[in-house]
This record gives C-alpha cells, structure tokens and sequence, in this order.
C-alpha cells in the first residue's frame, strides 16, 4: 500500500487562468529560490508573463534554474534561450533536441513533468505547461486542464526530486549546479492538513511507481472509479483492472479527449468496444482540448499530476503526480470532472461505436499497432 505523508495543505487549480495567477503571485513572494520543470514553454502571453516574473525575481538575486524538455520546447528560440541566460536564469534542456521517430529508447525518454519549486516551501505539480489556454491544436480553445499547489511535509520530497535531477542534468551538460545549501528541517505540518504522497516516474528506482499506485486504488475500489486522462492507451495490467473493477460491479466512467491533435492518438479508441462490452462508460471531450491527468476513486481517493496513462508516460518518461487521500478535495476535483462531462462531454455508446465508426475503428487499430511496433523496435 502506498505511503501517505498527513498534515498537508492543497489547493486545486483549474486551467492556467487560475494555475499561472497563482505561480505568478508565488514567484513574486519567493525570498531565495525557483525551480522551474516543464516539458513545453510557449512564448505566448502565459510564457512572456512568466518569463517577466522570473527574471524579475532574478534580478532580485533570487537564484532561478529553468529545466525545460529539449524536444517539447524545440521551438523556444535560440533569441529567448539567449536572453534568459542573459537574465542571470540558470537555463538547461533535459536531452537536446533528438527526434522521437529514432525509435531509440533514450530518444523517447522526456522530462514531462509540469512543475515550480518556491523556497522549498510551495511546490506546484499538475499538467499545466507554460503555454497560454487559447494556444490549442485545431483551434478548439481554451484548453482544459488541472494543477495543485502544495504546502506541507510532501514538499521535500519535491524539492528533493527537482533539486536531484536539476544536478543530474547540470552533470550531463559538464556545468556546475550552483545550487546553495537550504535547510529543510523547518516545514510545517498543518494540524488539520490532508493525507497525500508525491509519486514519481523515472528510469531508475521509480520506474512503475505511478502505475503502482494507480492500480492499488483501482484493484481497491468500493463503488466508482473516475478517471479524465487525455492520452489513454493502458497496459495489460491497467486494462484487466478496469475490466475486473467493471465487473465486480464498480461505476467506471472514463472522460477521454475528443480532439485528436495527432495521428497516434487514434490508438486510445482501440480500446472503446472491448470496454464497452464490459460496462465501462467512455465520454469524449469535444467541447475544447483536454489535456487533463485526473482521477477521483470512491470519493476519496484522487489524483492531480503529469502522467497520461499511456505506455510513453508509464514506461519512458520523468512524471509526477500528486495522489491524495481526502474526501473534501476528492469531492471537489469530481465535481470539477462531472461538469466537464456535462457541459462539454459527448458518450460513446456500444450500439453506435460498432456500427457508425468504421473509420474511426481502422484508424484506431492502425495507430495502436504503429505505437506497439514503436516500442517494440525501441526494446520497450
């Protein structure tokens, strides 16, 4: 069973409207320290306001260390890599700009963790990139999505994990860290503070862990399980549990994306008749783009983080996920995905997915097996 730390503070954020006013006003409170993961910075407004907050701050003598993925910022130009280096912003890609379609596994292997780190204090962790609502493939905006910030005992363990990593990649770039020494031993734990555990997913101790913990609350259900997740393609053991979890007589319902911003994506609807034979309910989000990473179990039970539940973010990528144990929070975060469903979810029904989606059926077949042939190639 997975290990839950107590007397901790969290706050849901939903979208970047609410995610970047909080980081933004977090950033300008901050008294010694930023670290910044993301896996896309958009040079958009959200990207100019964050990028003006930072070097603010580090003109301030405020150390700073921007980690961004080399391939997922692949459009941030050399001009703005220039000019934050410029700003006295400790600056590093993790892995240079290598093409996914190398089919090796190192190739495929990305930092798609979306946090802030202030004053080891207040963390931020979720699936937000620094990238403005309205900038959305197809055109369907804003984009839906969610963050949580944090305060508490859990915070070393995500200080600990960001300042580990920042000195892994300043290793592999031969450039000293420059991070200074910070005491951590004064954290508060709130008297009335929630249960909740930071979960990572690296190539190294941490490789299954998100899946783990998934399937532990999964395997444990009582009534409902919840999940919104915009790339969906489980593993055996993911897909047997849902399909167990259905048949004990357990309320799955399943919010995936509608809007397919690439081709692989199709292999998500790969899975639709088989679960729908089994009860499962799937939704489509086509009101705007998803790119939420959520998941509510017995309303209790949650989780906030960067994972897709696909076999890119359980078997190759750097995530982080957030899972808590807290009624109030759970209930909020359910509401949250309920009047996503409502006002902008459309249901898949079994009798209409066999007869009226042939074309959408083959191209889901085709982009499941050019995703396991990917990984097959890779040795994954």
């Amino acid at each position: 069973m997975p290990y839950y730390l107590k007397g901790n503070q969290i706050e849901l954020l939903k979208n970047g409207k609410e995610y970047f006013a909080a980081v933004i006003q977090s950033i300008k409170q901050a008294k010694q320290s930023i670290f910044v993961e993301a896996y896309i910075f958009s040079r958009d407004v959200t990207g100019e306001k964050i990028l003006a907050a930072l070097k603010e701050a580090a003109k301030k003598g405020i150390k700073v260390y921007l980690l961004l993925d080399g391939f997922g910022s692949r459009d941030l130009s050399q001009k703005t890599i220039d000019e934050i280096k410029a700003s006295h912003i400790h600056f590093l890609f993790y892995h240079p700009k290598i093409s996914p379609y190398q089919m090796k596994r190192i190739s495929l292997r990305r930092l798609h963790r979306k946090m802030f780190l202030i004053d080891h204090k207040i963390a931020f962790v979720g699936g937000i990139n620094i990238i403005d609502d309205m900038n959305v493939p197809n055109g369907k905006a804003p984009r839906i999505d969610y963050a949580a910030q944090l305060r508490g005992p859990v915070v070393p363990l995500i200080s600990r994990s960001m300042v580990k990593l920042w000195k892994r990649v300043s290793w592999s770039h031969l450039e000293n860290s420059n991070i200074p020494k910070h005491n951590q031993k004064n954290i508060l734990e709130y008297p009335n503070g929630i249960k909740l555990n930071f979960i990572e997913r690296d190539n190294f101790r941490h490789r299954q862990d998100i899946e783990k913990a998934y399937l532990h609350a999964i395997q444990n259900a009582k009534h409902d399980i919840l999940i919104a997740n915009a790339y969906f393609i489980p593993g055996k053991k993911f897909e047997r549990a849902l399909i167990e979890a259905s048949r004990g007589g357990i309320a799955v319902t399943l919010l995936l994306k509608g809007e397919i911003d690439y081709f692989l994506s199709n292999a998500t609807r790969a899975f639709y008749g088989k679960f729908l034979k089994e009860g499962i309910s799937i939704f489509e989000y086509t009101k705007s783009f998803m790119h939420s990473k959520v998941a509510v179990i017995d309303g209790t039970w949650s989780t906030v983080g960067s994972s897709n539940i696909d076999p890119f973010s359980l078997l190759l990528a750097r995530e982080a996920n957030i899972f808590i144990v807290d009624k109030s929070f759970a209930s909020q975060l359910k509401k949250n995905i309920q009047d996503d469903i409502r006002l902008g979810g459309t249901e898949i029904l079994l009798k209409d997915w066999d007869k009226s989606h042939l074309i959408k059926r083959i191209k889901s077949r085709i982009a499941y097996f050019m995703i396991r042939l990917s990984l097959g190639i890779a040795n994954i």
